[in-house]
């Protein structure tokens, strides 16, 4: 099996859970919370190793490698409207 067929497969499999994930609508105030709570507001891997102010190593964000990420970055932003526009509460400490 070619290398590019396996790509293409594997995304074939993993789109029935993409528009599951993309189909969650977001109605209650405990589920939104949880979820802001749950799926960070930016990447936690990204890291800068420095050593007397000078960087010796850095780690890229490595959360656009994950097959999901944009579908779990729109439920949180989801979540954070239905909060600040149903229920009038303040999103910044989620930000």
């Amino acid at each position: 099996m070619s290398q590019l067929s396996f790509i293409t497969l594997l995304t074939a499999a993993l789109q029935p859970i993409r528009q599951k994930l993309d189909a969650i609508e977001v109605q209650d105030s405990f589920v939104a919370h949880s979820l802001c709570k749950l799926i960070p507001s930016r990447c936690p891997f990204e890291r800068k190793i420095q050593l007397f102010n000078r960087t010796i190593l850095y780690i890229p964000p490595l959360c656009k490698l994950n097959p999901f990420y944009e579908q779990l970055v729109c439920l949180r932003f989801r979540a954070l409207v239905y909060l600040a526009d149903q229920c009038g509460e303040d999103v910044t400490v989620y930000c």
